[in-house]
This record gives C-alpha cells, structure tokens and sequence, in this order.
C-alpha cells in the first residue's frame, strides 16, 4: 500500500477533485491543508493511524495554534481526500470519519467561537480603518468590501468592463453561492475606485487577464483571494482590530467581517430583509423567493438610503 508517494496521491485527489465539481477556490484551500498534513504526517497517507491524527490534532492546537473552526476544515479536506482513496480501492475505509465524530465536532461545537460573534466594528471603527490606508489600491479594496459586502472570490473576479458608473453598479461574476449579481456603490466607493483605477494605468499588466482585472498585484497579476485576506488583515491589526492568534472571533477582523458589517447597519437603518438578502446575493430557498422580483431601481434607492456614510 505504501509503494506511491504522497505527492502523487495528491495529485490524482486534485484531478479528482475538478470532476466532482468542487470550485477552485475549495480545492485551493483543501490542497492547501492536505500539503500541510501530509508534510507533518512524514510517511505514506496510505498508512496513517488513528495515533496519527491525534498526534496532528495536537499539532495544528498546540504549534500552529489554528482555532476549531479552522481544525474542522482541515479534517474535511483529509476526509474527502480519503474518500477519493477508498473510491479508488488504495483503503479499506476512510479513517477520518470516527474520528471526526470522536474529536472533532465536539470540540468545535463546545470551542468553536468560544460564545462570540464575528467581529463587528463600528461606523468611527470602519471611518479610522479606512482612513489608514493611503495606497490607493488597498483603500479601494476595503472601501468596497465595506460597502458592498462582497466576498473574496466576487471581488478578485470583477473586470474593469463590470461597472457602470452611471448607475453605480457592479455586475459580478457568477458564483455557485450566489443568485444575485448586481451589487450598488455610493459616491465614497466611486470616488476611492476611481483614485485607484487613475493609480492602475502606472502599474505593469502580464498577461490579458490583467489588463481586464480591476485589481492587480504587484506583479502585475489579477490579485487573489489570499492577497485580499492579508492586506485586510494587515490594515486591521495596524489600528488595533485585528488580533490573528486569538481565539474569540470577535477579537479578529477578516475580509467577512465587512459583509457583518454591511448587512447589519443597513438593517439598523431600516432596509426591509428581502432587499439585504438581494445585496448579499443569498440563496433562495422558499418557492416565494424564487418569484419575487426585486426591481432594481427600488434595490439601488433603498441602498443609497440605508448604506451608512463613513465620511472618508
């Protein structure tokens, strides 16, 4: 059983991976997590123990000091890993199923946040957040993220062609977790977009993806999704809002923390729910739902109204 390396097994999981479907930001982050596991583990995957995983539970709490949430998805990434294994007749039976159910999920359901909430700043909070952050590109990053509550994977995919700035809108790429694609912006978002867009022309593009991408990397790339994690992350903790190794989650600020952000002050401002839902892109569940129609005139108006100033 132990006669095909690990990087191969690898390999023909992420192929696999591309034919069941997983979107390519889940299987970024599940070969992300298996690299890690399988490093540490230091023999063939083939042949891991219940030993093992105890002992890589102990190491991603005690060294890595990853919170609960986060050990879950590494054991799922191993557990669909191991599913592709005995898919494939190379095991009897997938190892991390027991003990996912003995070690893992109680222990996220009794730590997983330690009874806190995602973080939630205030309008003086997101004002001083912004207002820190001089470069053009990174102030226009967190100025939209902010006020559209967009996610990571939404806001890396949008092209310079996706908005229209007269009706101040932005056509997003379709998502598998997303229904709709039309998100609105106020003038403080036109305004920080346009600074970094005039800033853009001096940057070098490598390739056409950039050219059409609205957000560029220093290599002249389309930026990706862990390049908006850490320069959120980064401003965050520079004034005081961002703790990484912390436990509670209301001690960190990540780029989801701006769509907390933006559903509830737009709530607290009086937008009715099914207006939030159809910003947020949620999916629709309920056969209402589905033959609602949301005019987006009405859309764009209760968001003009609702989406706080942050006087930046």
């Amino acid at each position: 059983m132990g006669d095909i390396s690990n990087t191969k097994l690898l390999e023909e999981y992420l192929e696999d991976a591309q034919l069941q479907g997983l979107t390519p930001d889940s299987i970024k982050d599940y070969e992300s997590n298996l690299r890690i596991y399988l490093t540490y583990l230091n023999k063939s995957a083939l042949e891991v123990t219940k030993a093992d995983l105890k002992r890589f539970l102990k190491y991603l709490l005690s060294e890595r000091k990853v919170h609960p949430k986060t050990v879950s998805r590494y054991y799922s990434a191993m557990s669909s890993f191991y599913d592709t294994m005995l898919d494939d007749g190379r095991i009897d039976s997938n190892p991390i199923l027991p003990f996912r159910k003995r070690y893992i999920a109680s222990m996220v359901k009794k730590n997983g946040n330690n009874g806190s909430r995602r973080q939630l700043i205030s309008i003086e909070e997101a004002r001083t957040l912004i207002n820190s952050i001089l470069d053009p590109r990174d102030r226009a990053i967190n100025v939209l993220l902010c006020k559209t509550g967009i996610r990571r994977g939404e806001l890396v995919s949008i092209d310079l062609e996706d908005i229209d700035w007269k009706e101040q809108s932005i056509q997003l790429k379709p998502k598998a977790k997303r229904t709709n694609l039309l998100v609105f912006f106020d003038d403080e978002v036109a305004t920080a977009l346009k600074r970094w867009i005039q800033a853009r022309e001096t940057w070098s593009k490598h390739s056409e993806d950039a050219e059409l991408a609205l957000f560029i990397n220093q290599r002249g790339e389309r930026l990706k999704r862990s390049g908006i994690y850490d320069l959120v992350a980064k401003y965050a903790r520079a004034v005081g809002l961002h703790n990484p190794d912390h436990p509670d989650l209301s001690k960190r600020f990540t780029p989801h923390c701006y769509r907390h952000f933006m559903t509830t002050y737009l709530r607290r401002n009086g937008m009715q729910r099914e207006y939030i839902k159809e910003l947020r892109g949620d999916s629709r569940h309920e056969a209402i739902d589905i033959y609602h129609h949301i005019d987006p005139k009405d859309l764009r108006d209760a968001y003009l109204s609702a989406i706080p100033r942050l006087r930046i």
